[in-house]
């Protein structure tokens, strides 16, 4: 439950302004809990890695094989959250790069990610992270509005 509080913290922060106000408030742990896999050492599911200090979780980092018909072959880093009380602090690039390890240990050389285009704050983060817009966007709709995502992806090195 704490990963999916972590998860709640970070969308309302980091999406306020850029989805609407009554959905992300009335995001809630409890539905969120059940999204993890923490466990799985099959590469072709989601994996979930956390980041714990002295018992509290500060973030989390969601991998998968990409899901794009293009980009098939590739990984993906389908979700990096970091609950905002813990924003600007190395939690977020030290799940990046244990995400991408984790990637590349499964035996991707290259992946993807998805970011909402109007997140000024995470397209620089995953800029400063190495990756770069691939020019695929897509709408999806996330809380019952529409939300333009672009598409970003890098090569992945060994550990």
């Amino acid at each position: 439950m704490s990963v999916a509080r972590a998860h709640v913290r970070a969308w309302q922060a980091a999406y306020r302004g850029l989805m609407p106000e009554d959905g992300l408030d009335g995001l809630r742990p409890e539905d969120r809990a059940r999204r993890y896999d923490f466990a799985s050492l099959d590469p072709a599911r989601p994996k979930t890695l956390v980041a714990v200090e002295a018992g509290t979780v500060l973030g989390f980092a969601t991998t998968s094989p990409a899901r794009d018909e293009d980009a098939a072959g590739q990984g993906e880093l389908c979700a990096l959250y970091v609950d905002p009380e813990w924003w600007g602090r190395g939690v977020g690039r030290a799940l990046a790069s244990a995400a991408r390890s984790e990637l590349y240990r499964f035996g991707f050389r290259r992946a993807v990610l998805w970011v909402v285009a109007g997140n000024a704050r995470a397209r620089r983060f995953y800029r400063n992270d190495g990756w770069t817009p691939d020019e695929l966007h897509r709408d999806q709709r996330l809380l019952s509005c529409t939300v333009h995502t672009v598409r970003y992806s890098r090569a992945l090195e060994s550990p």
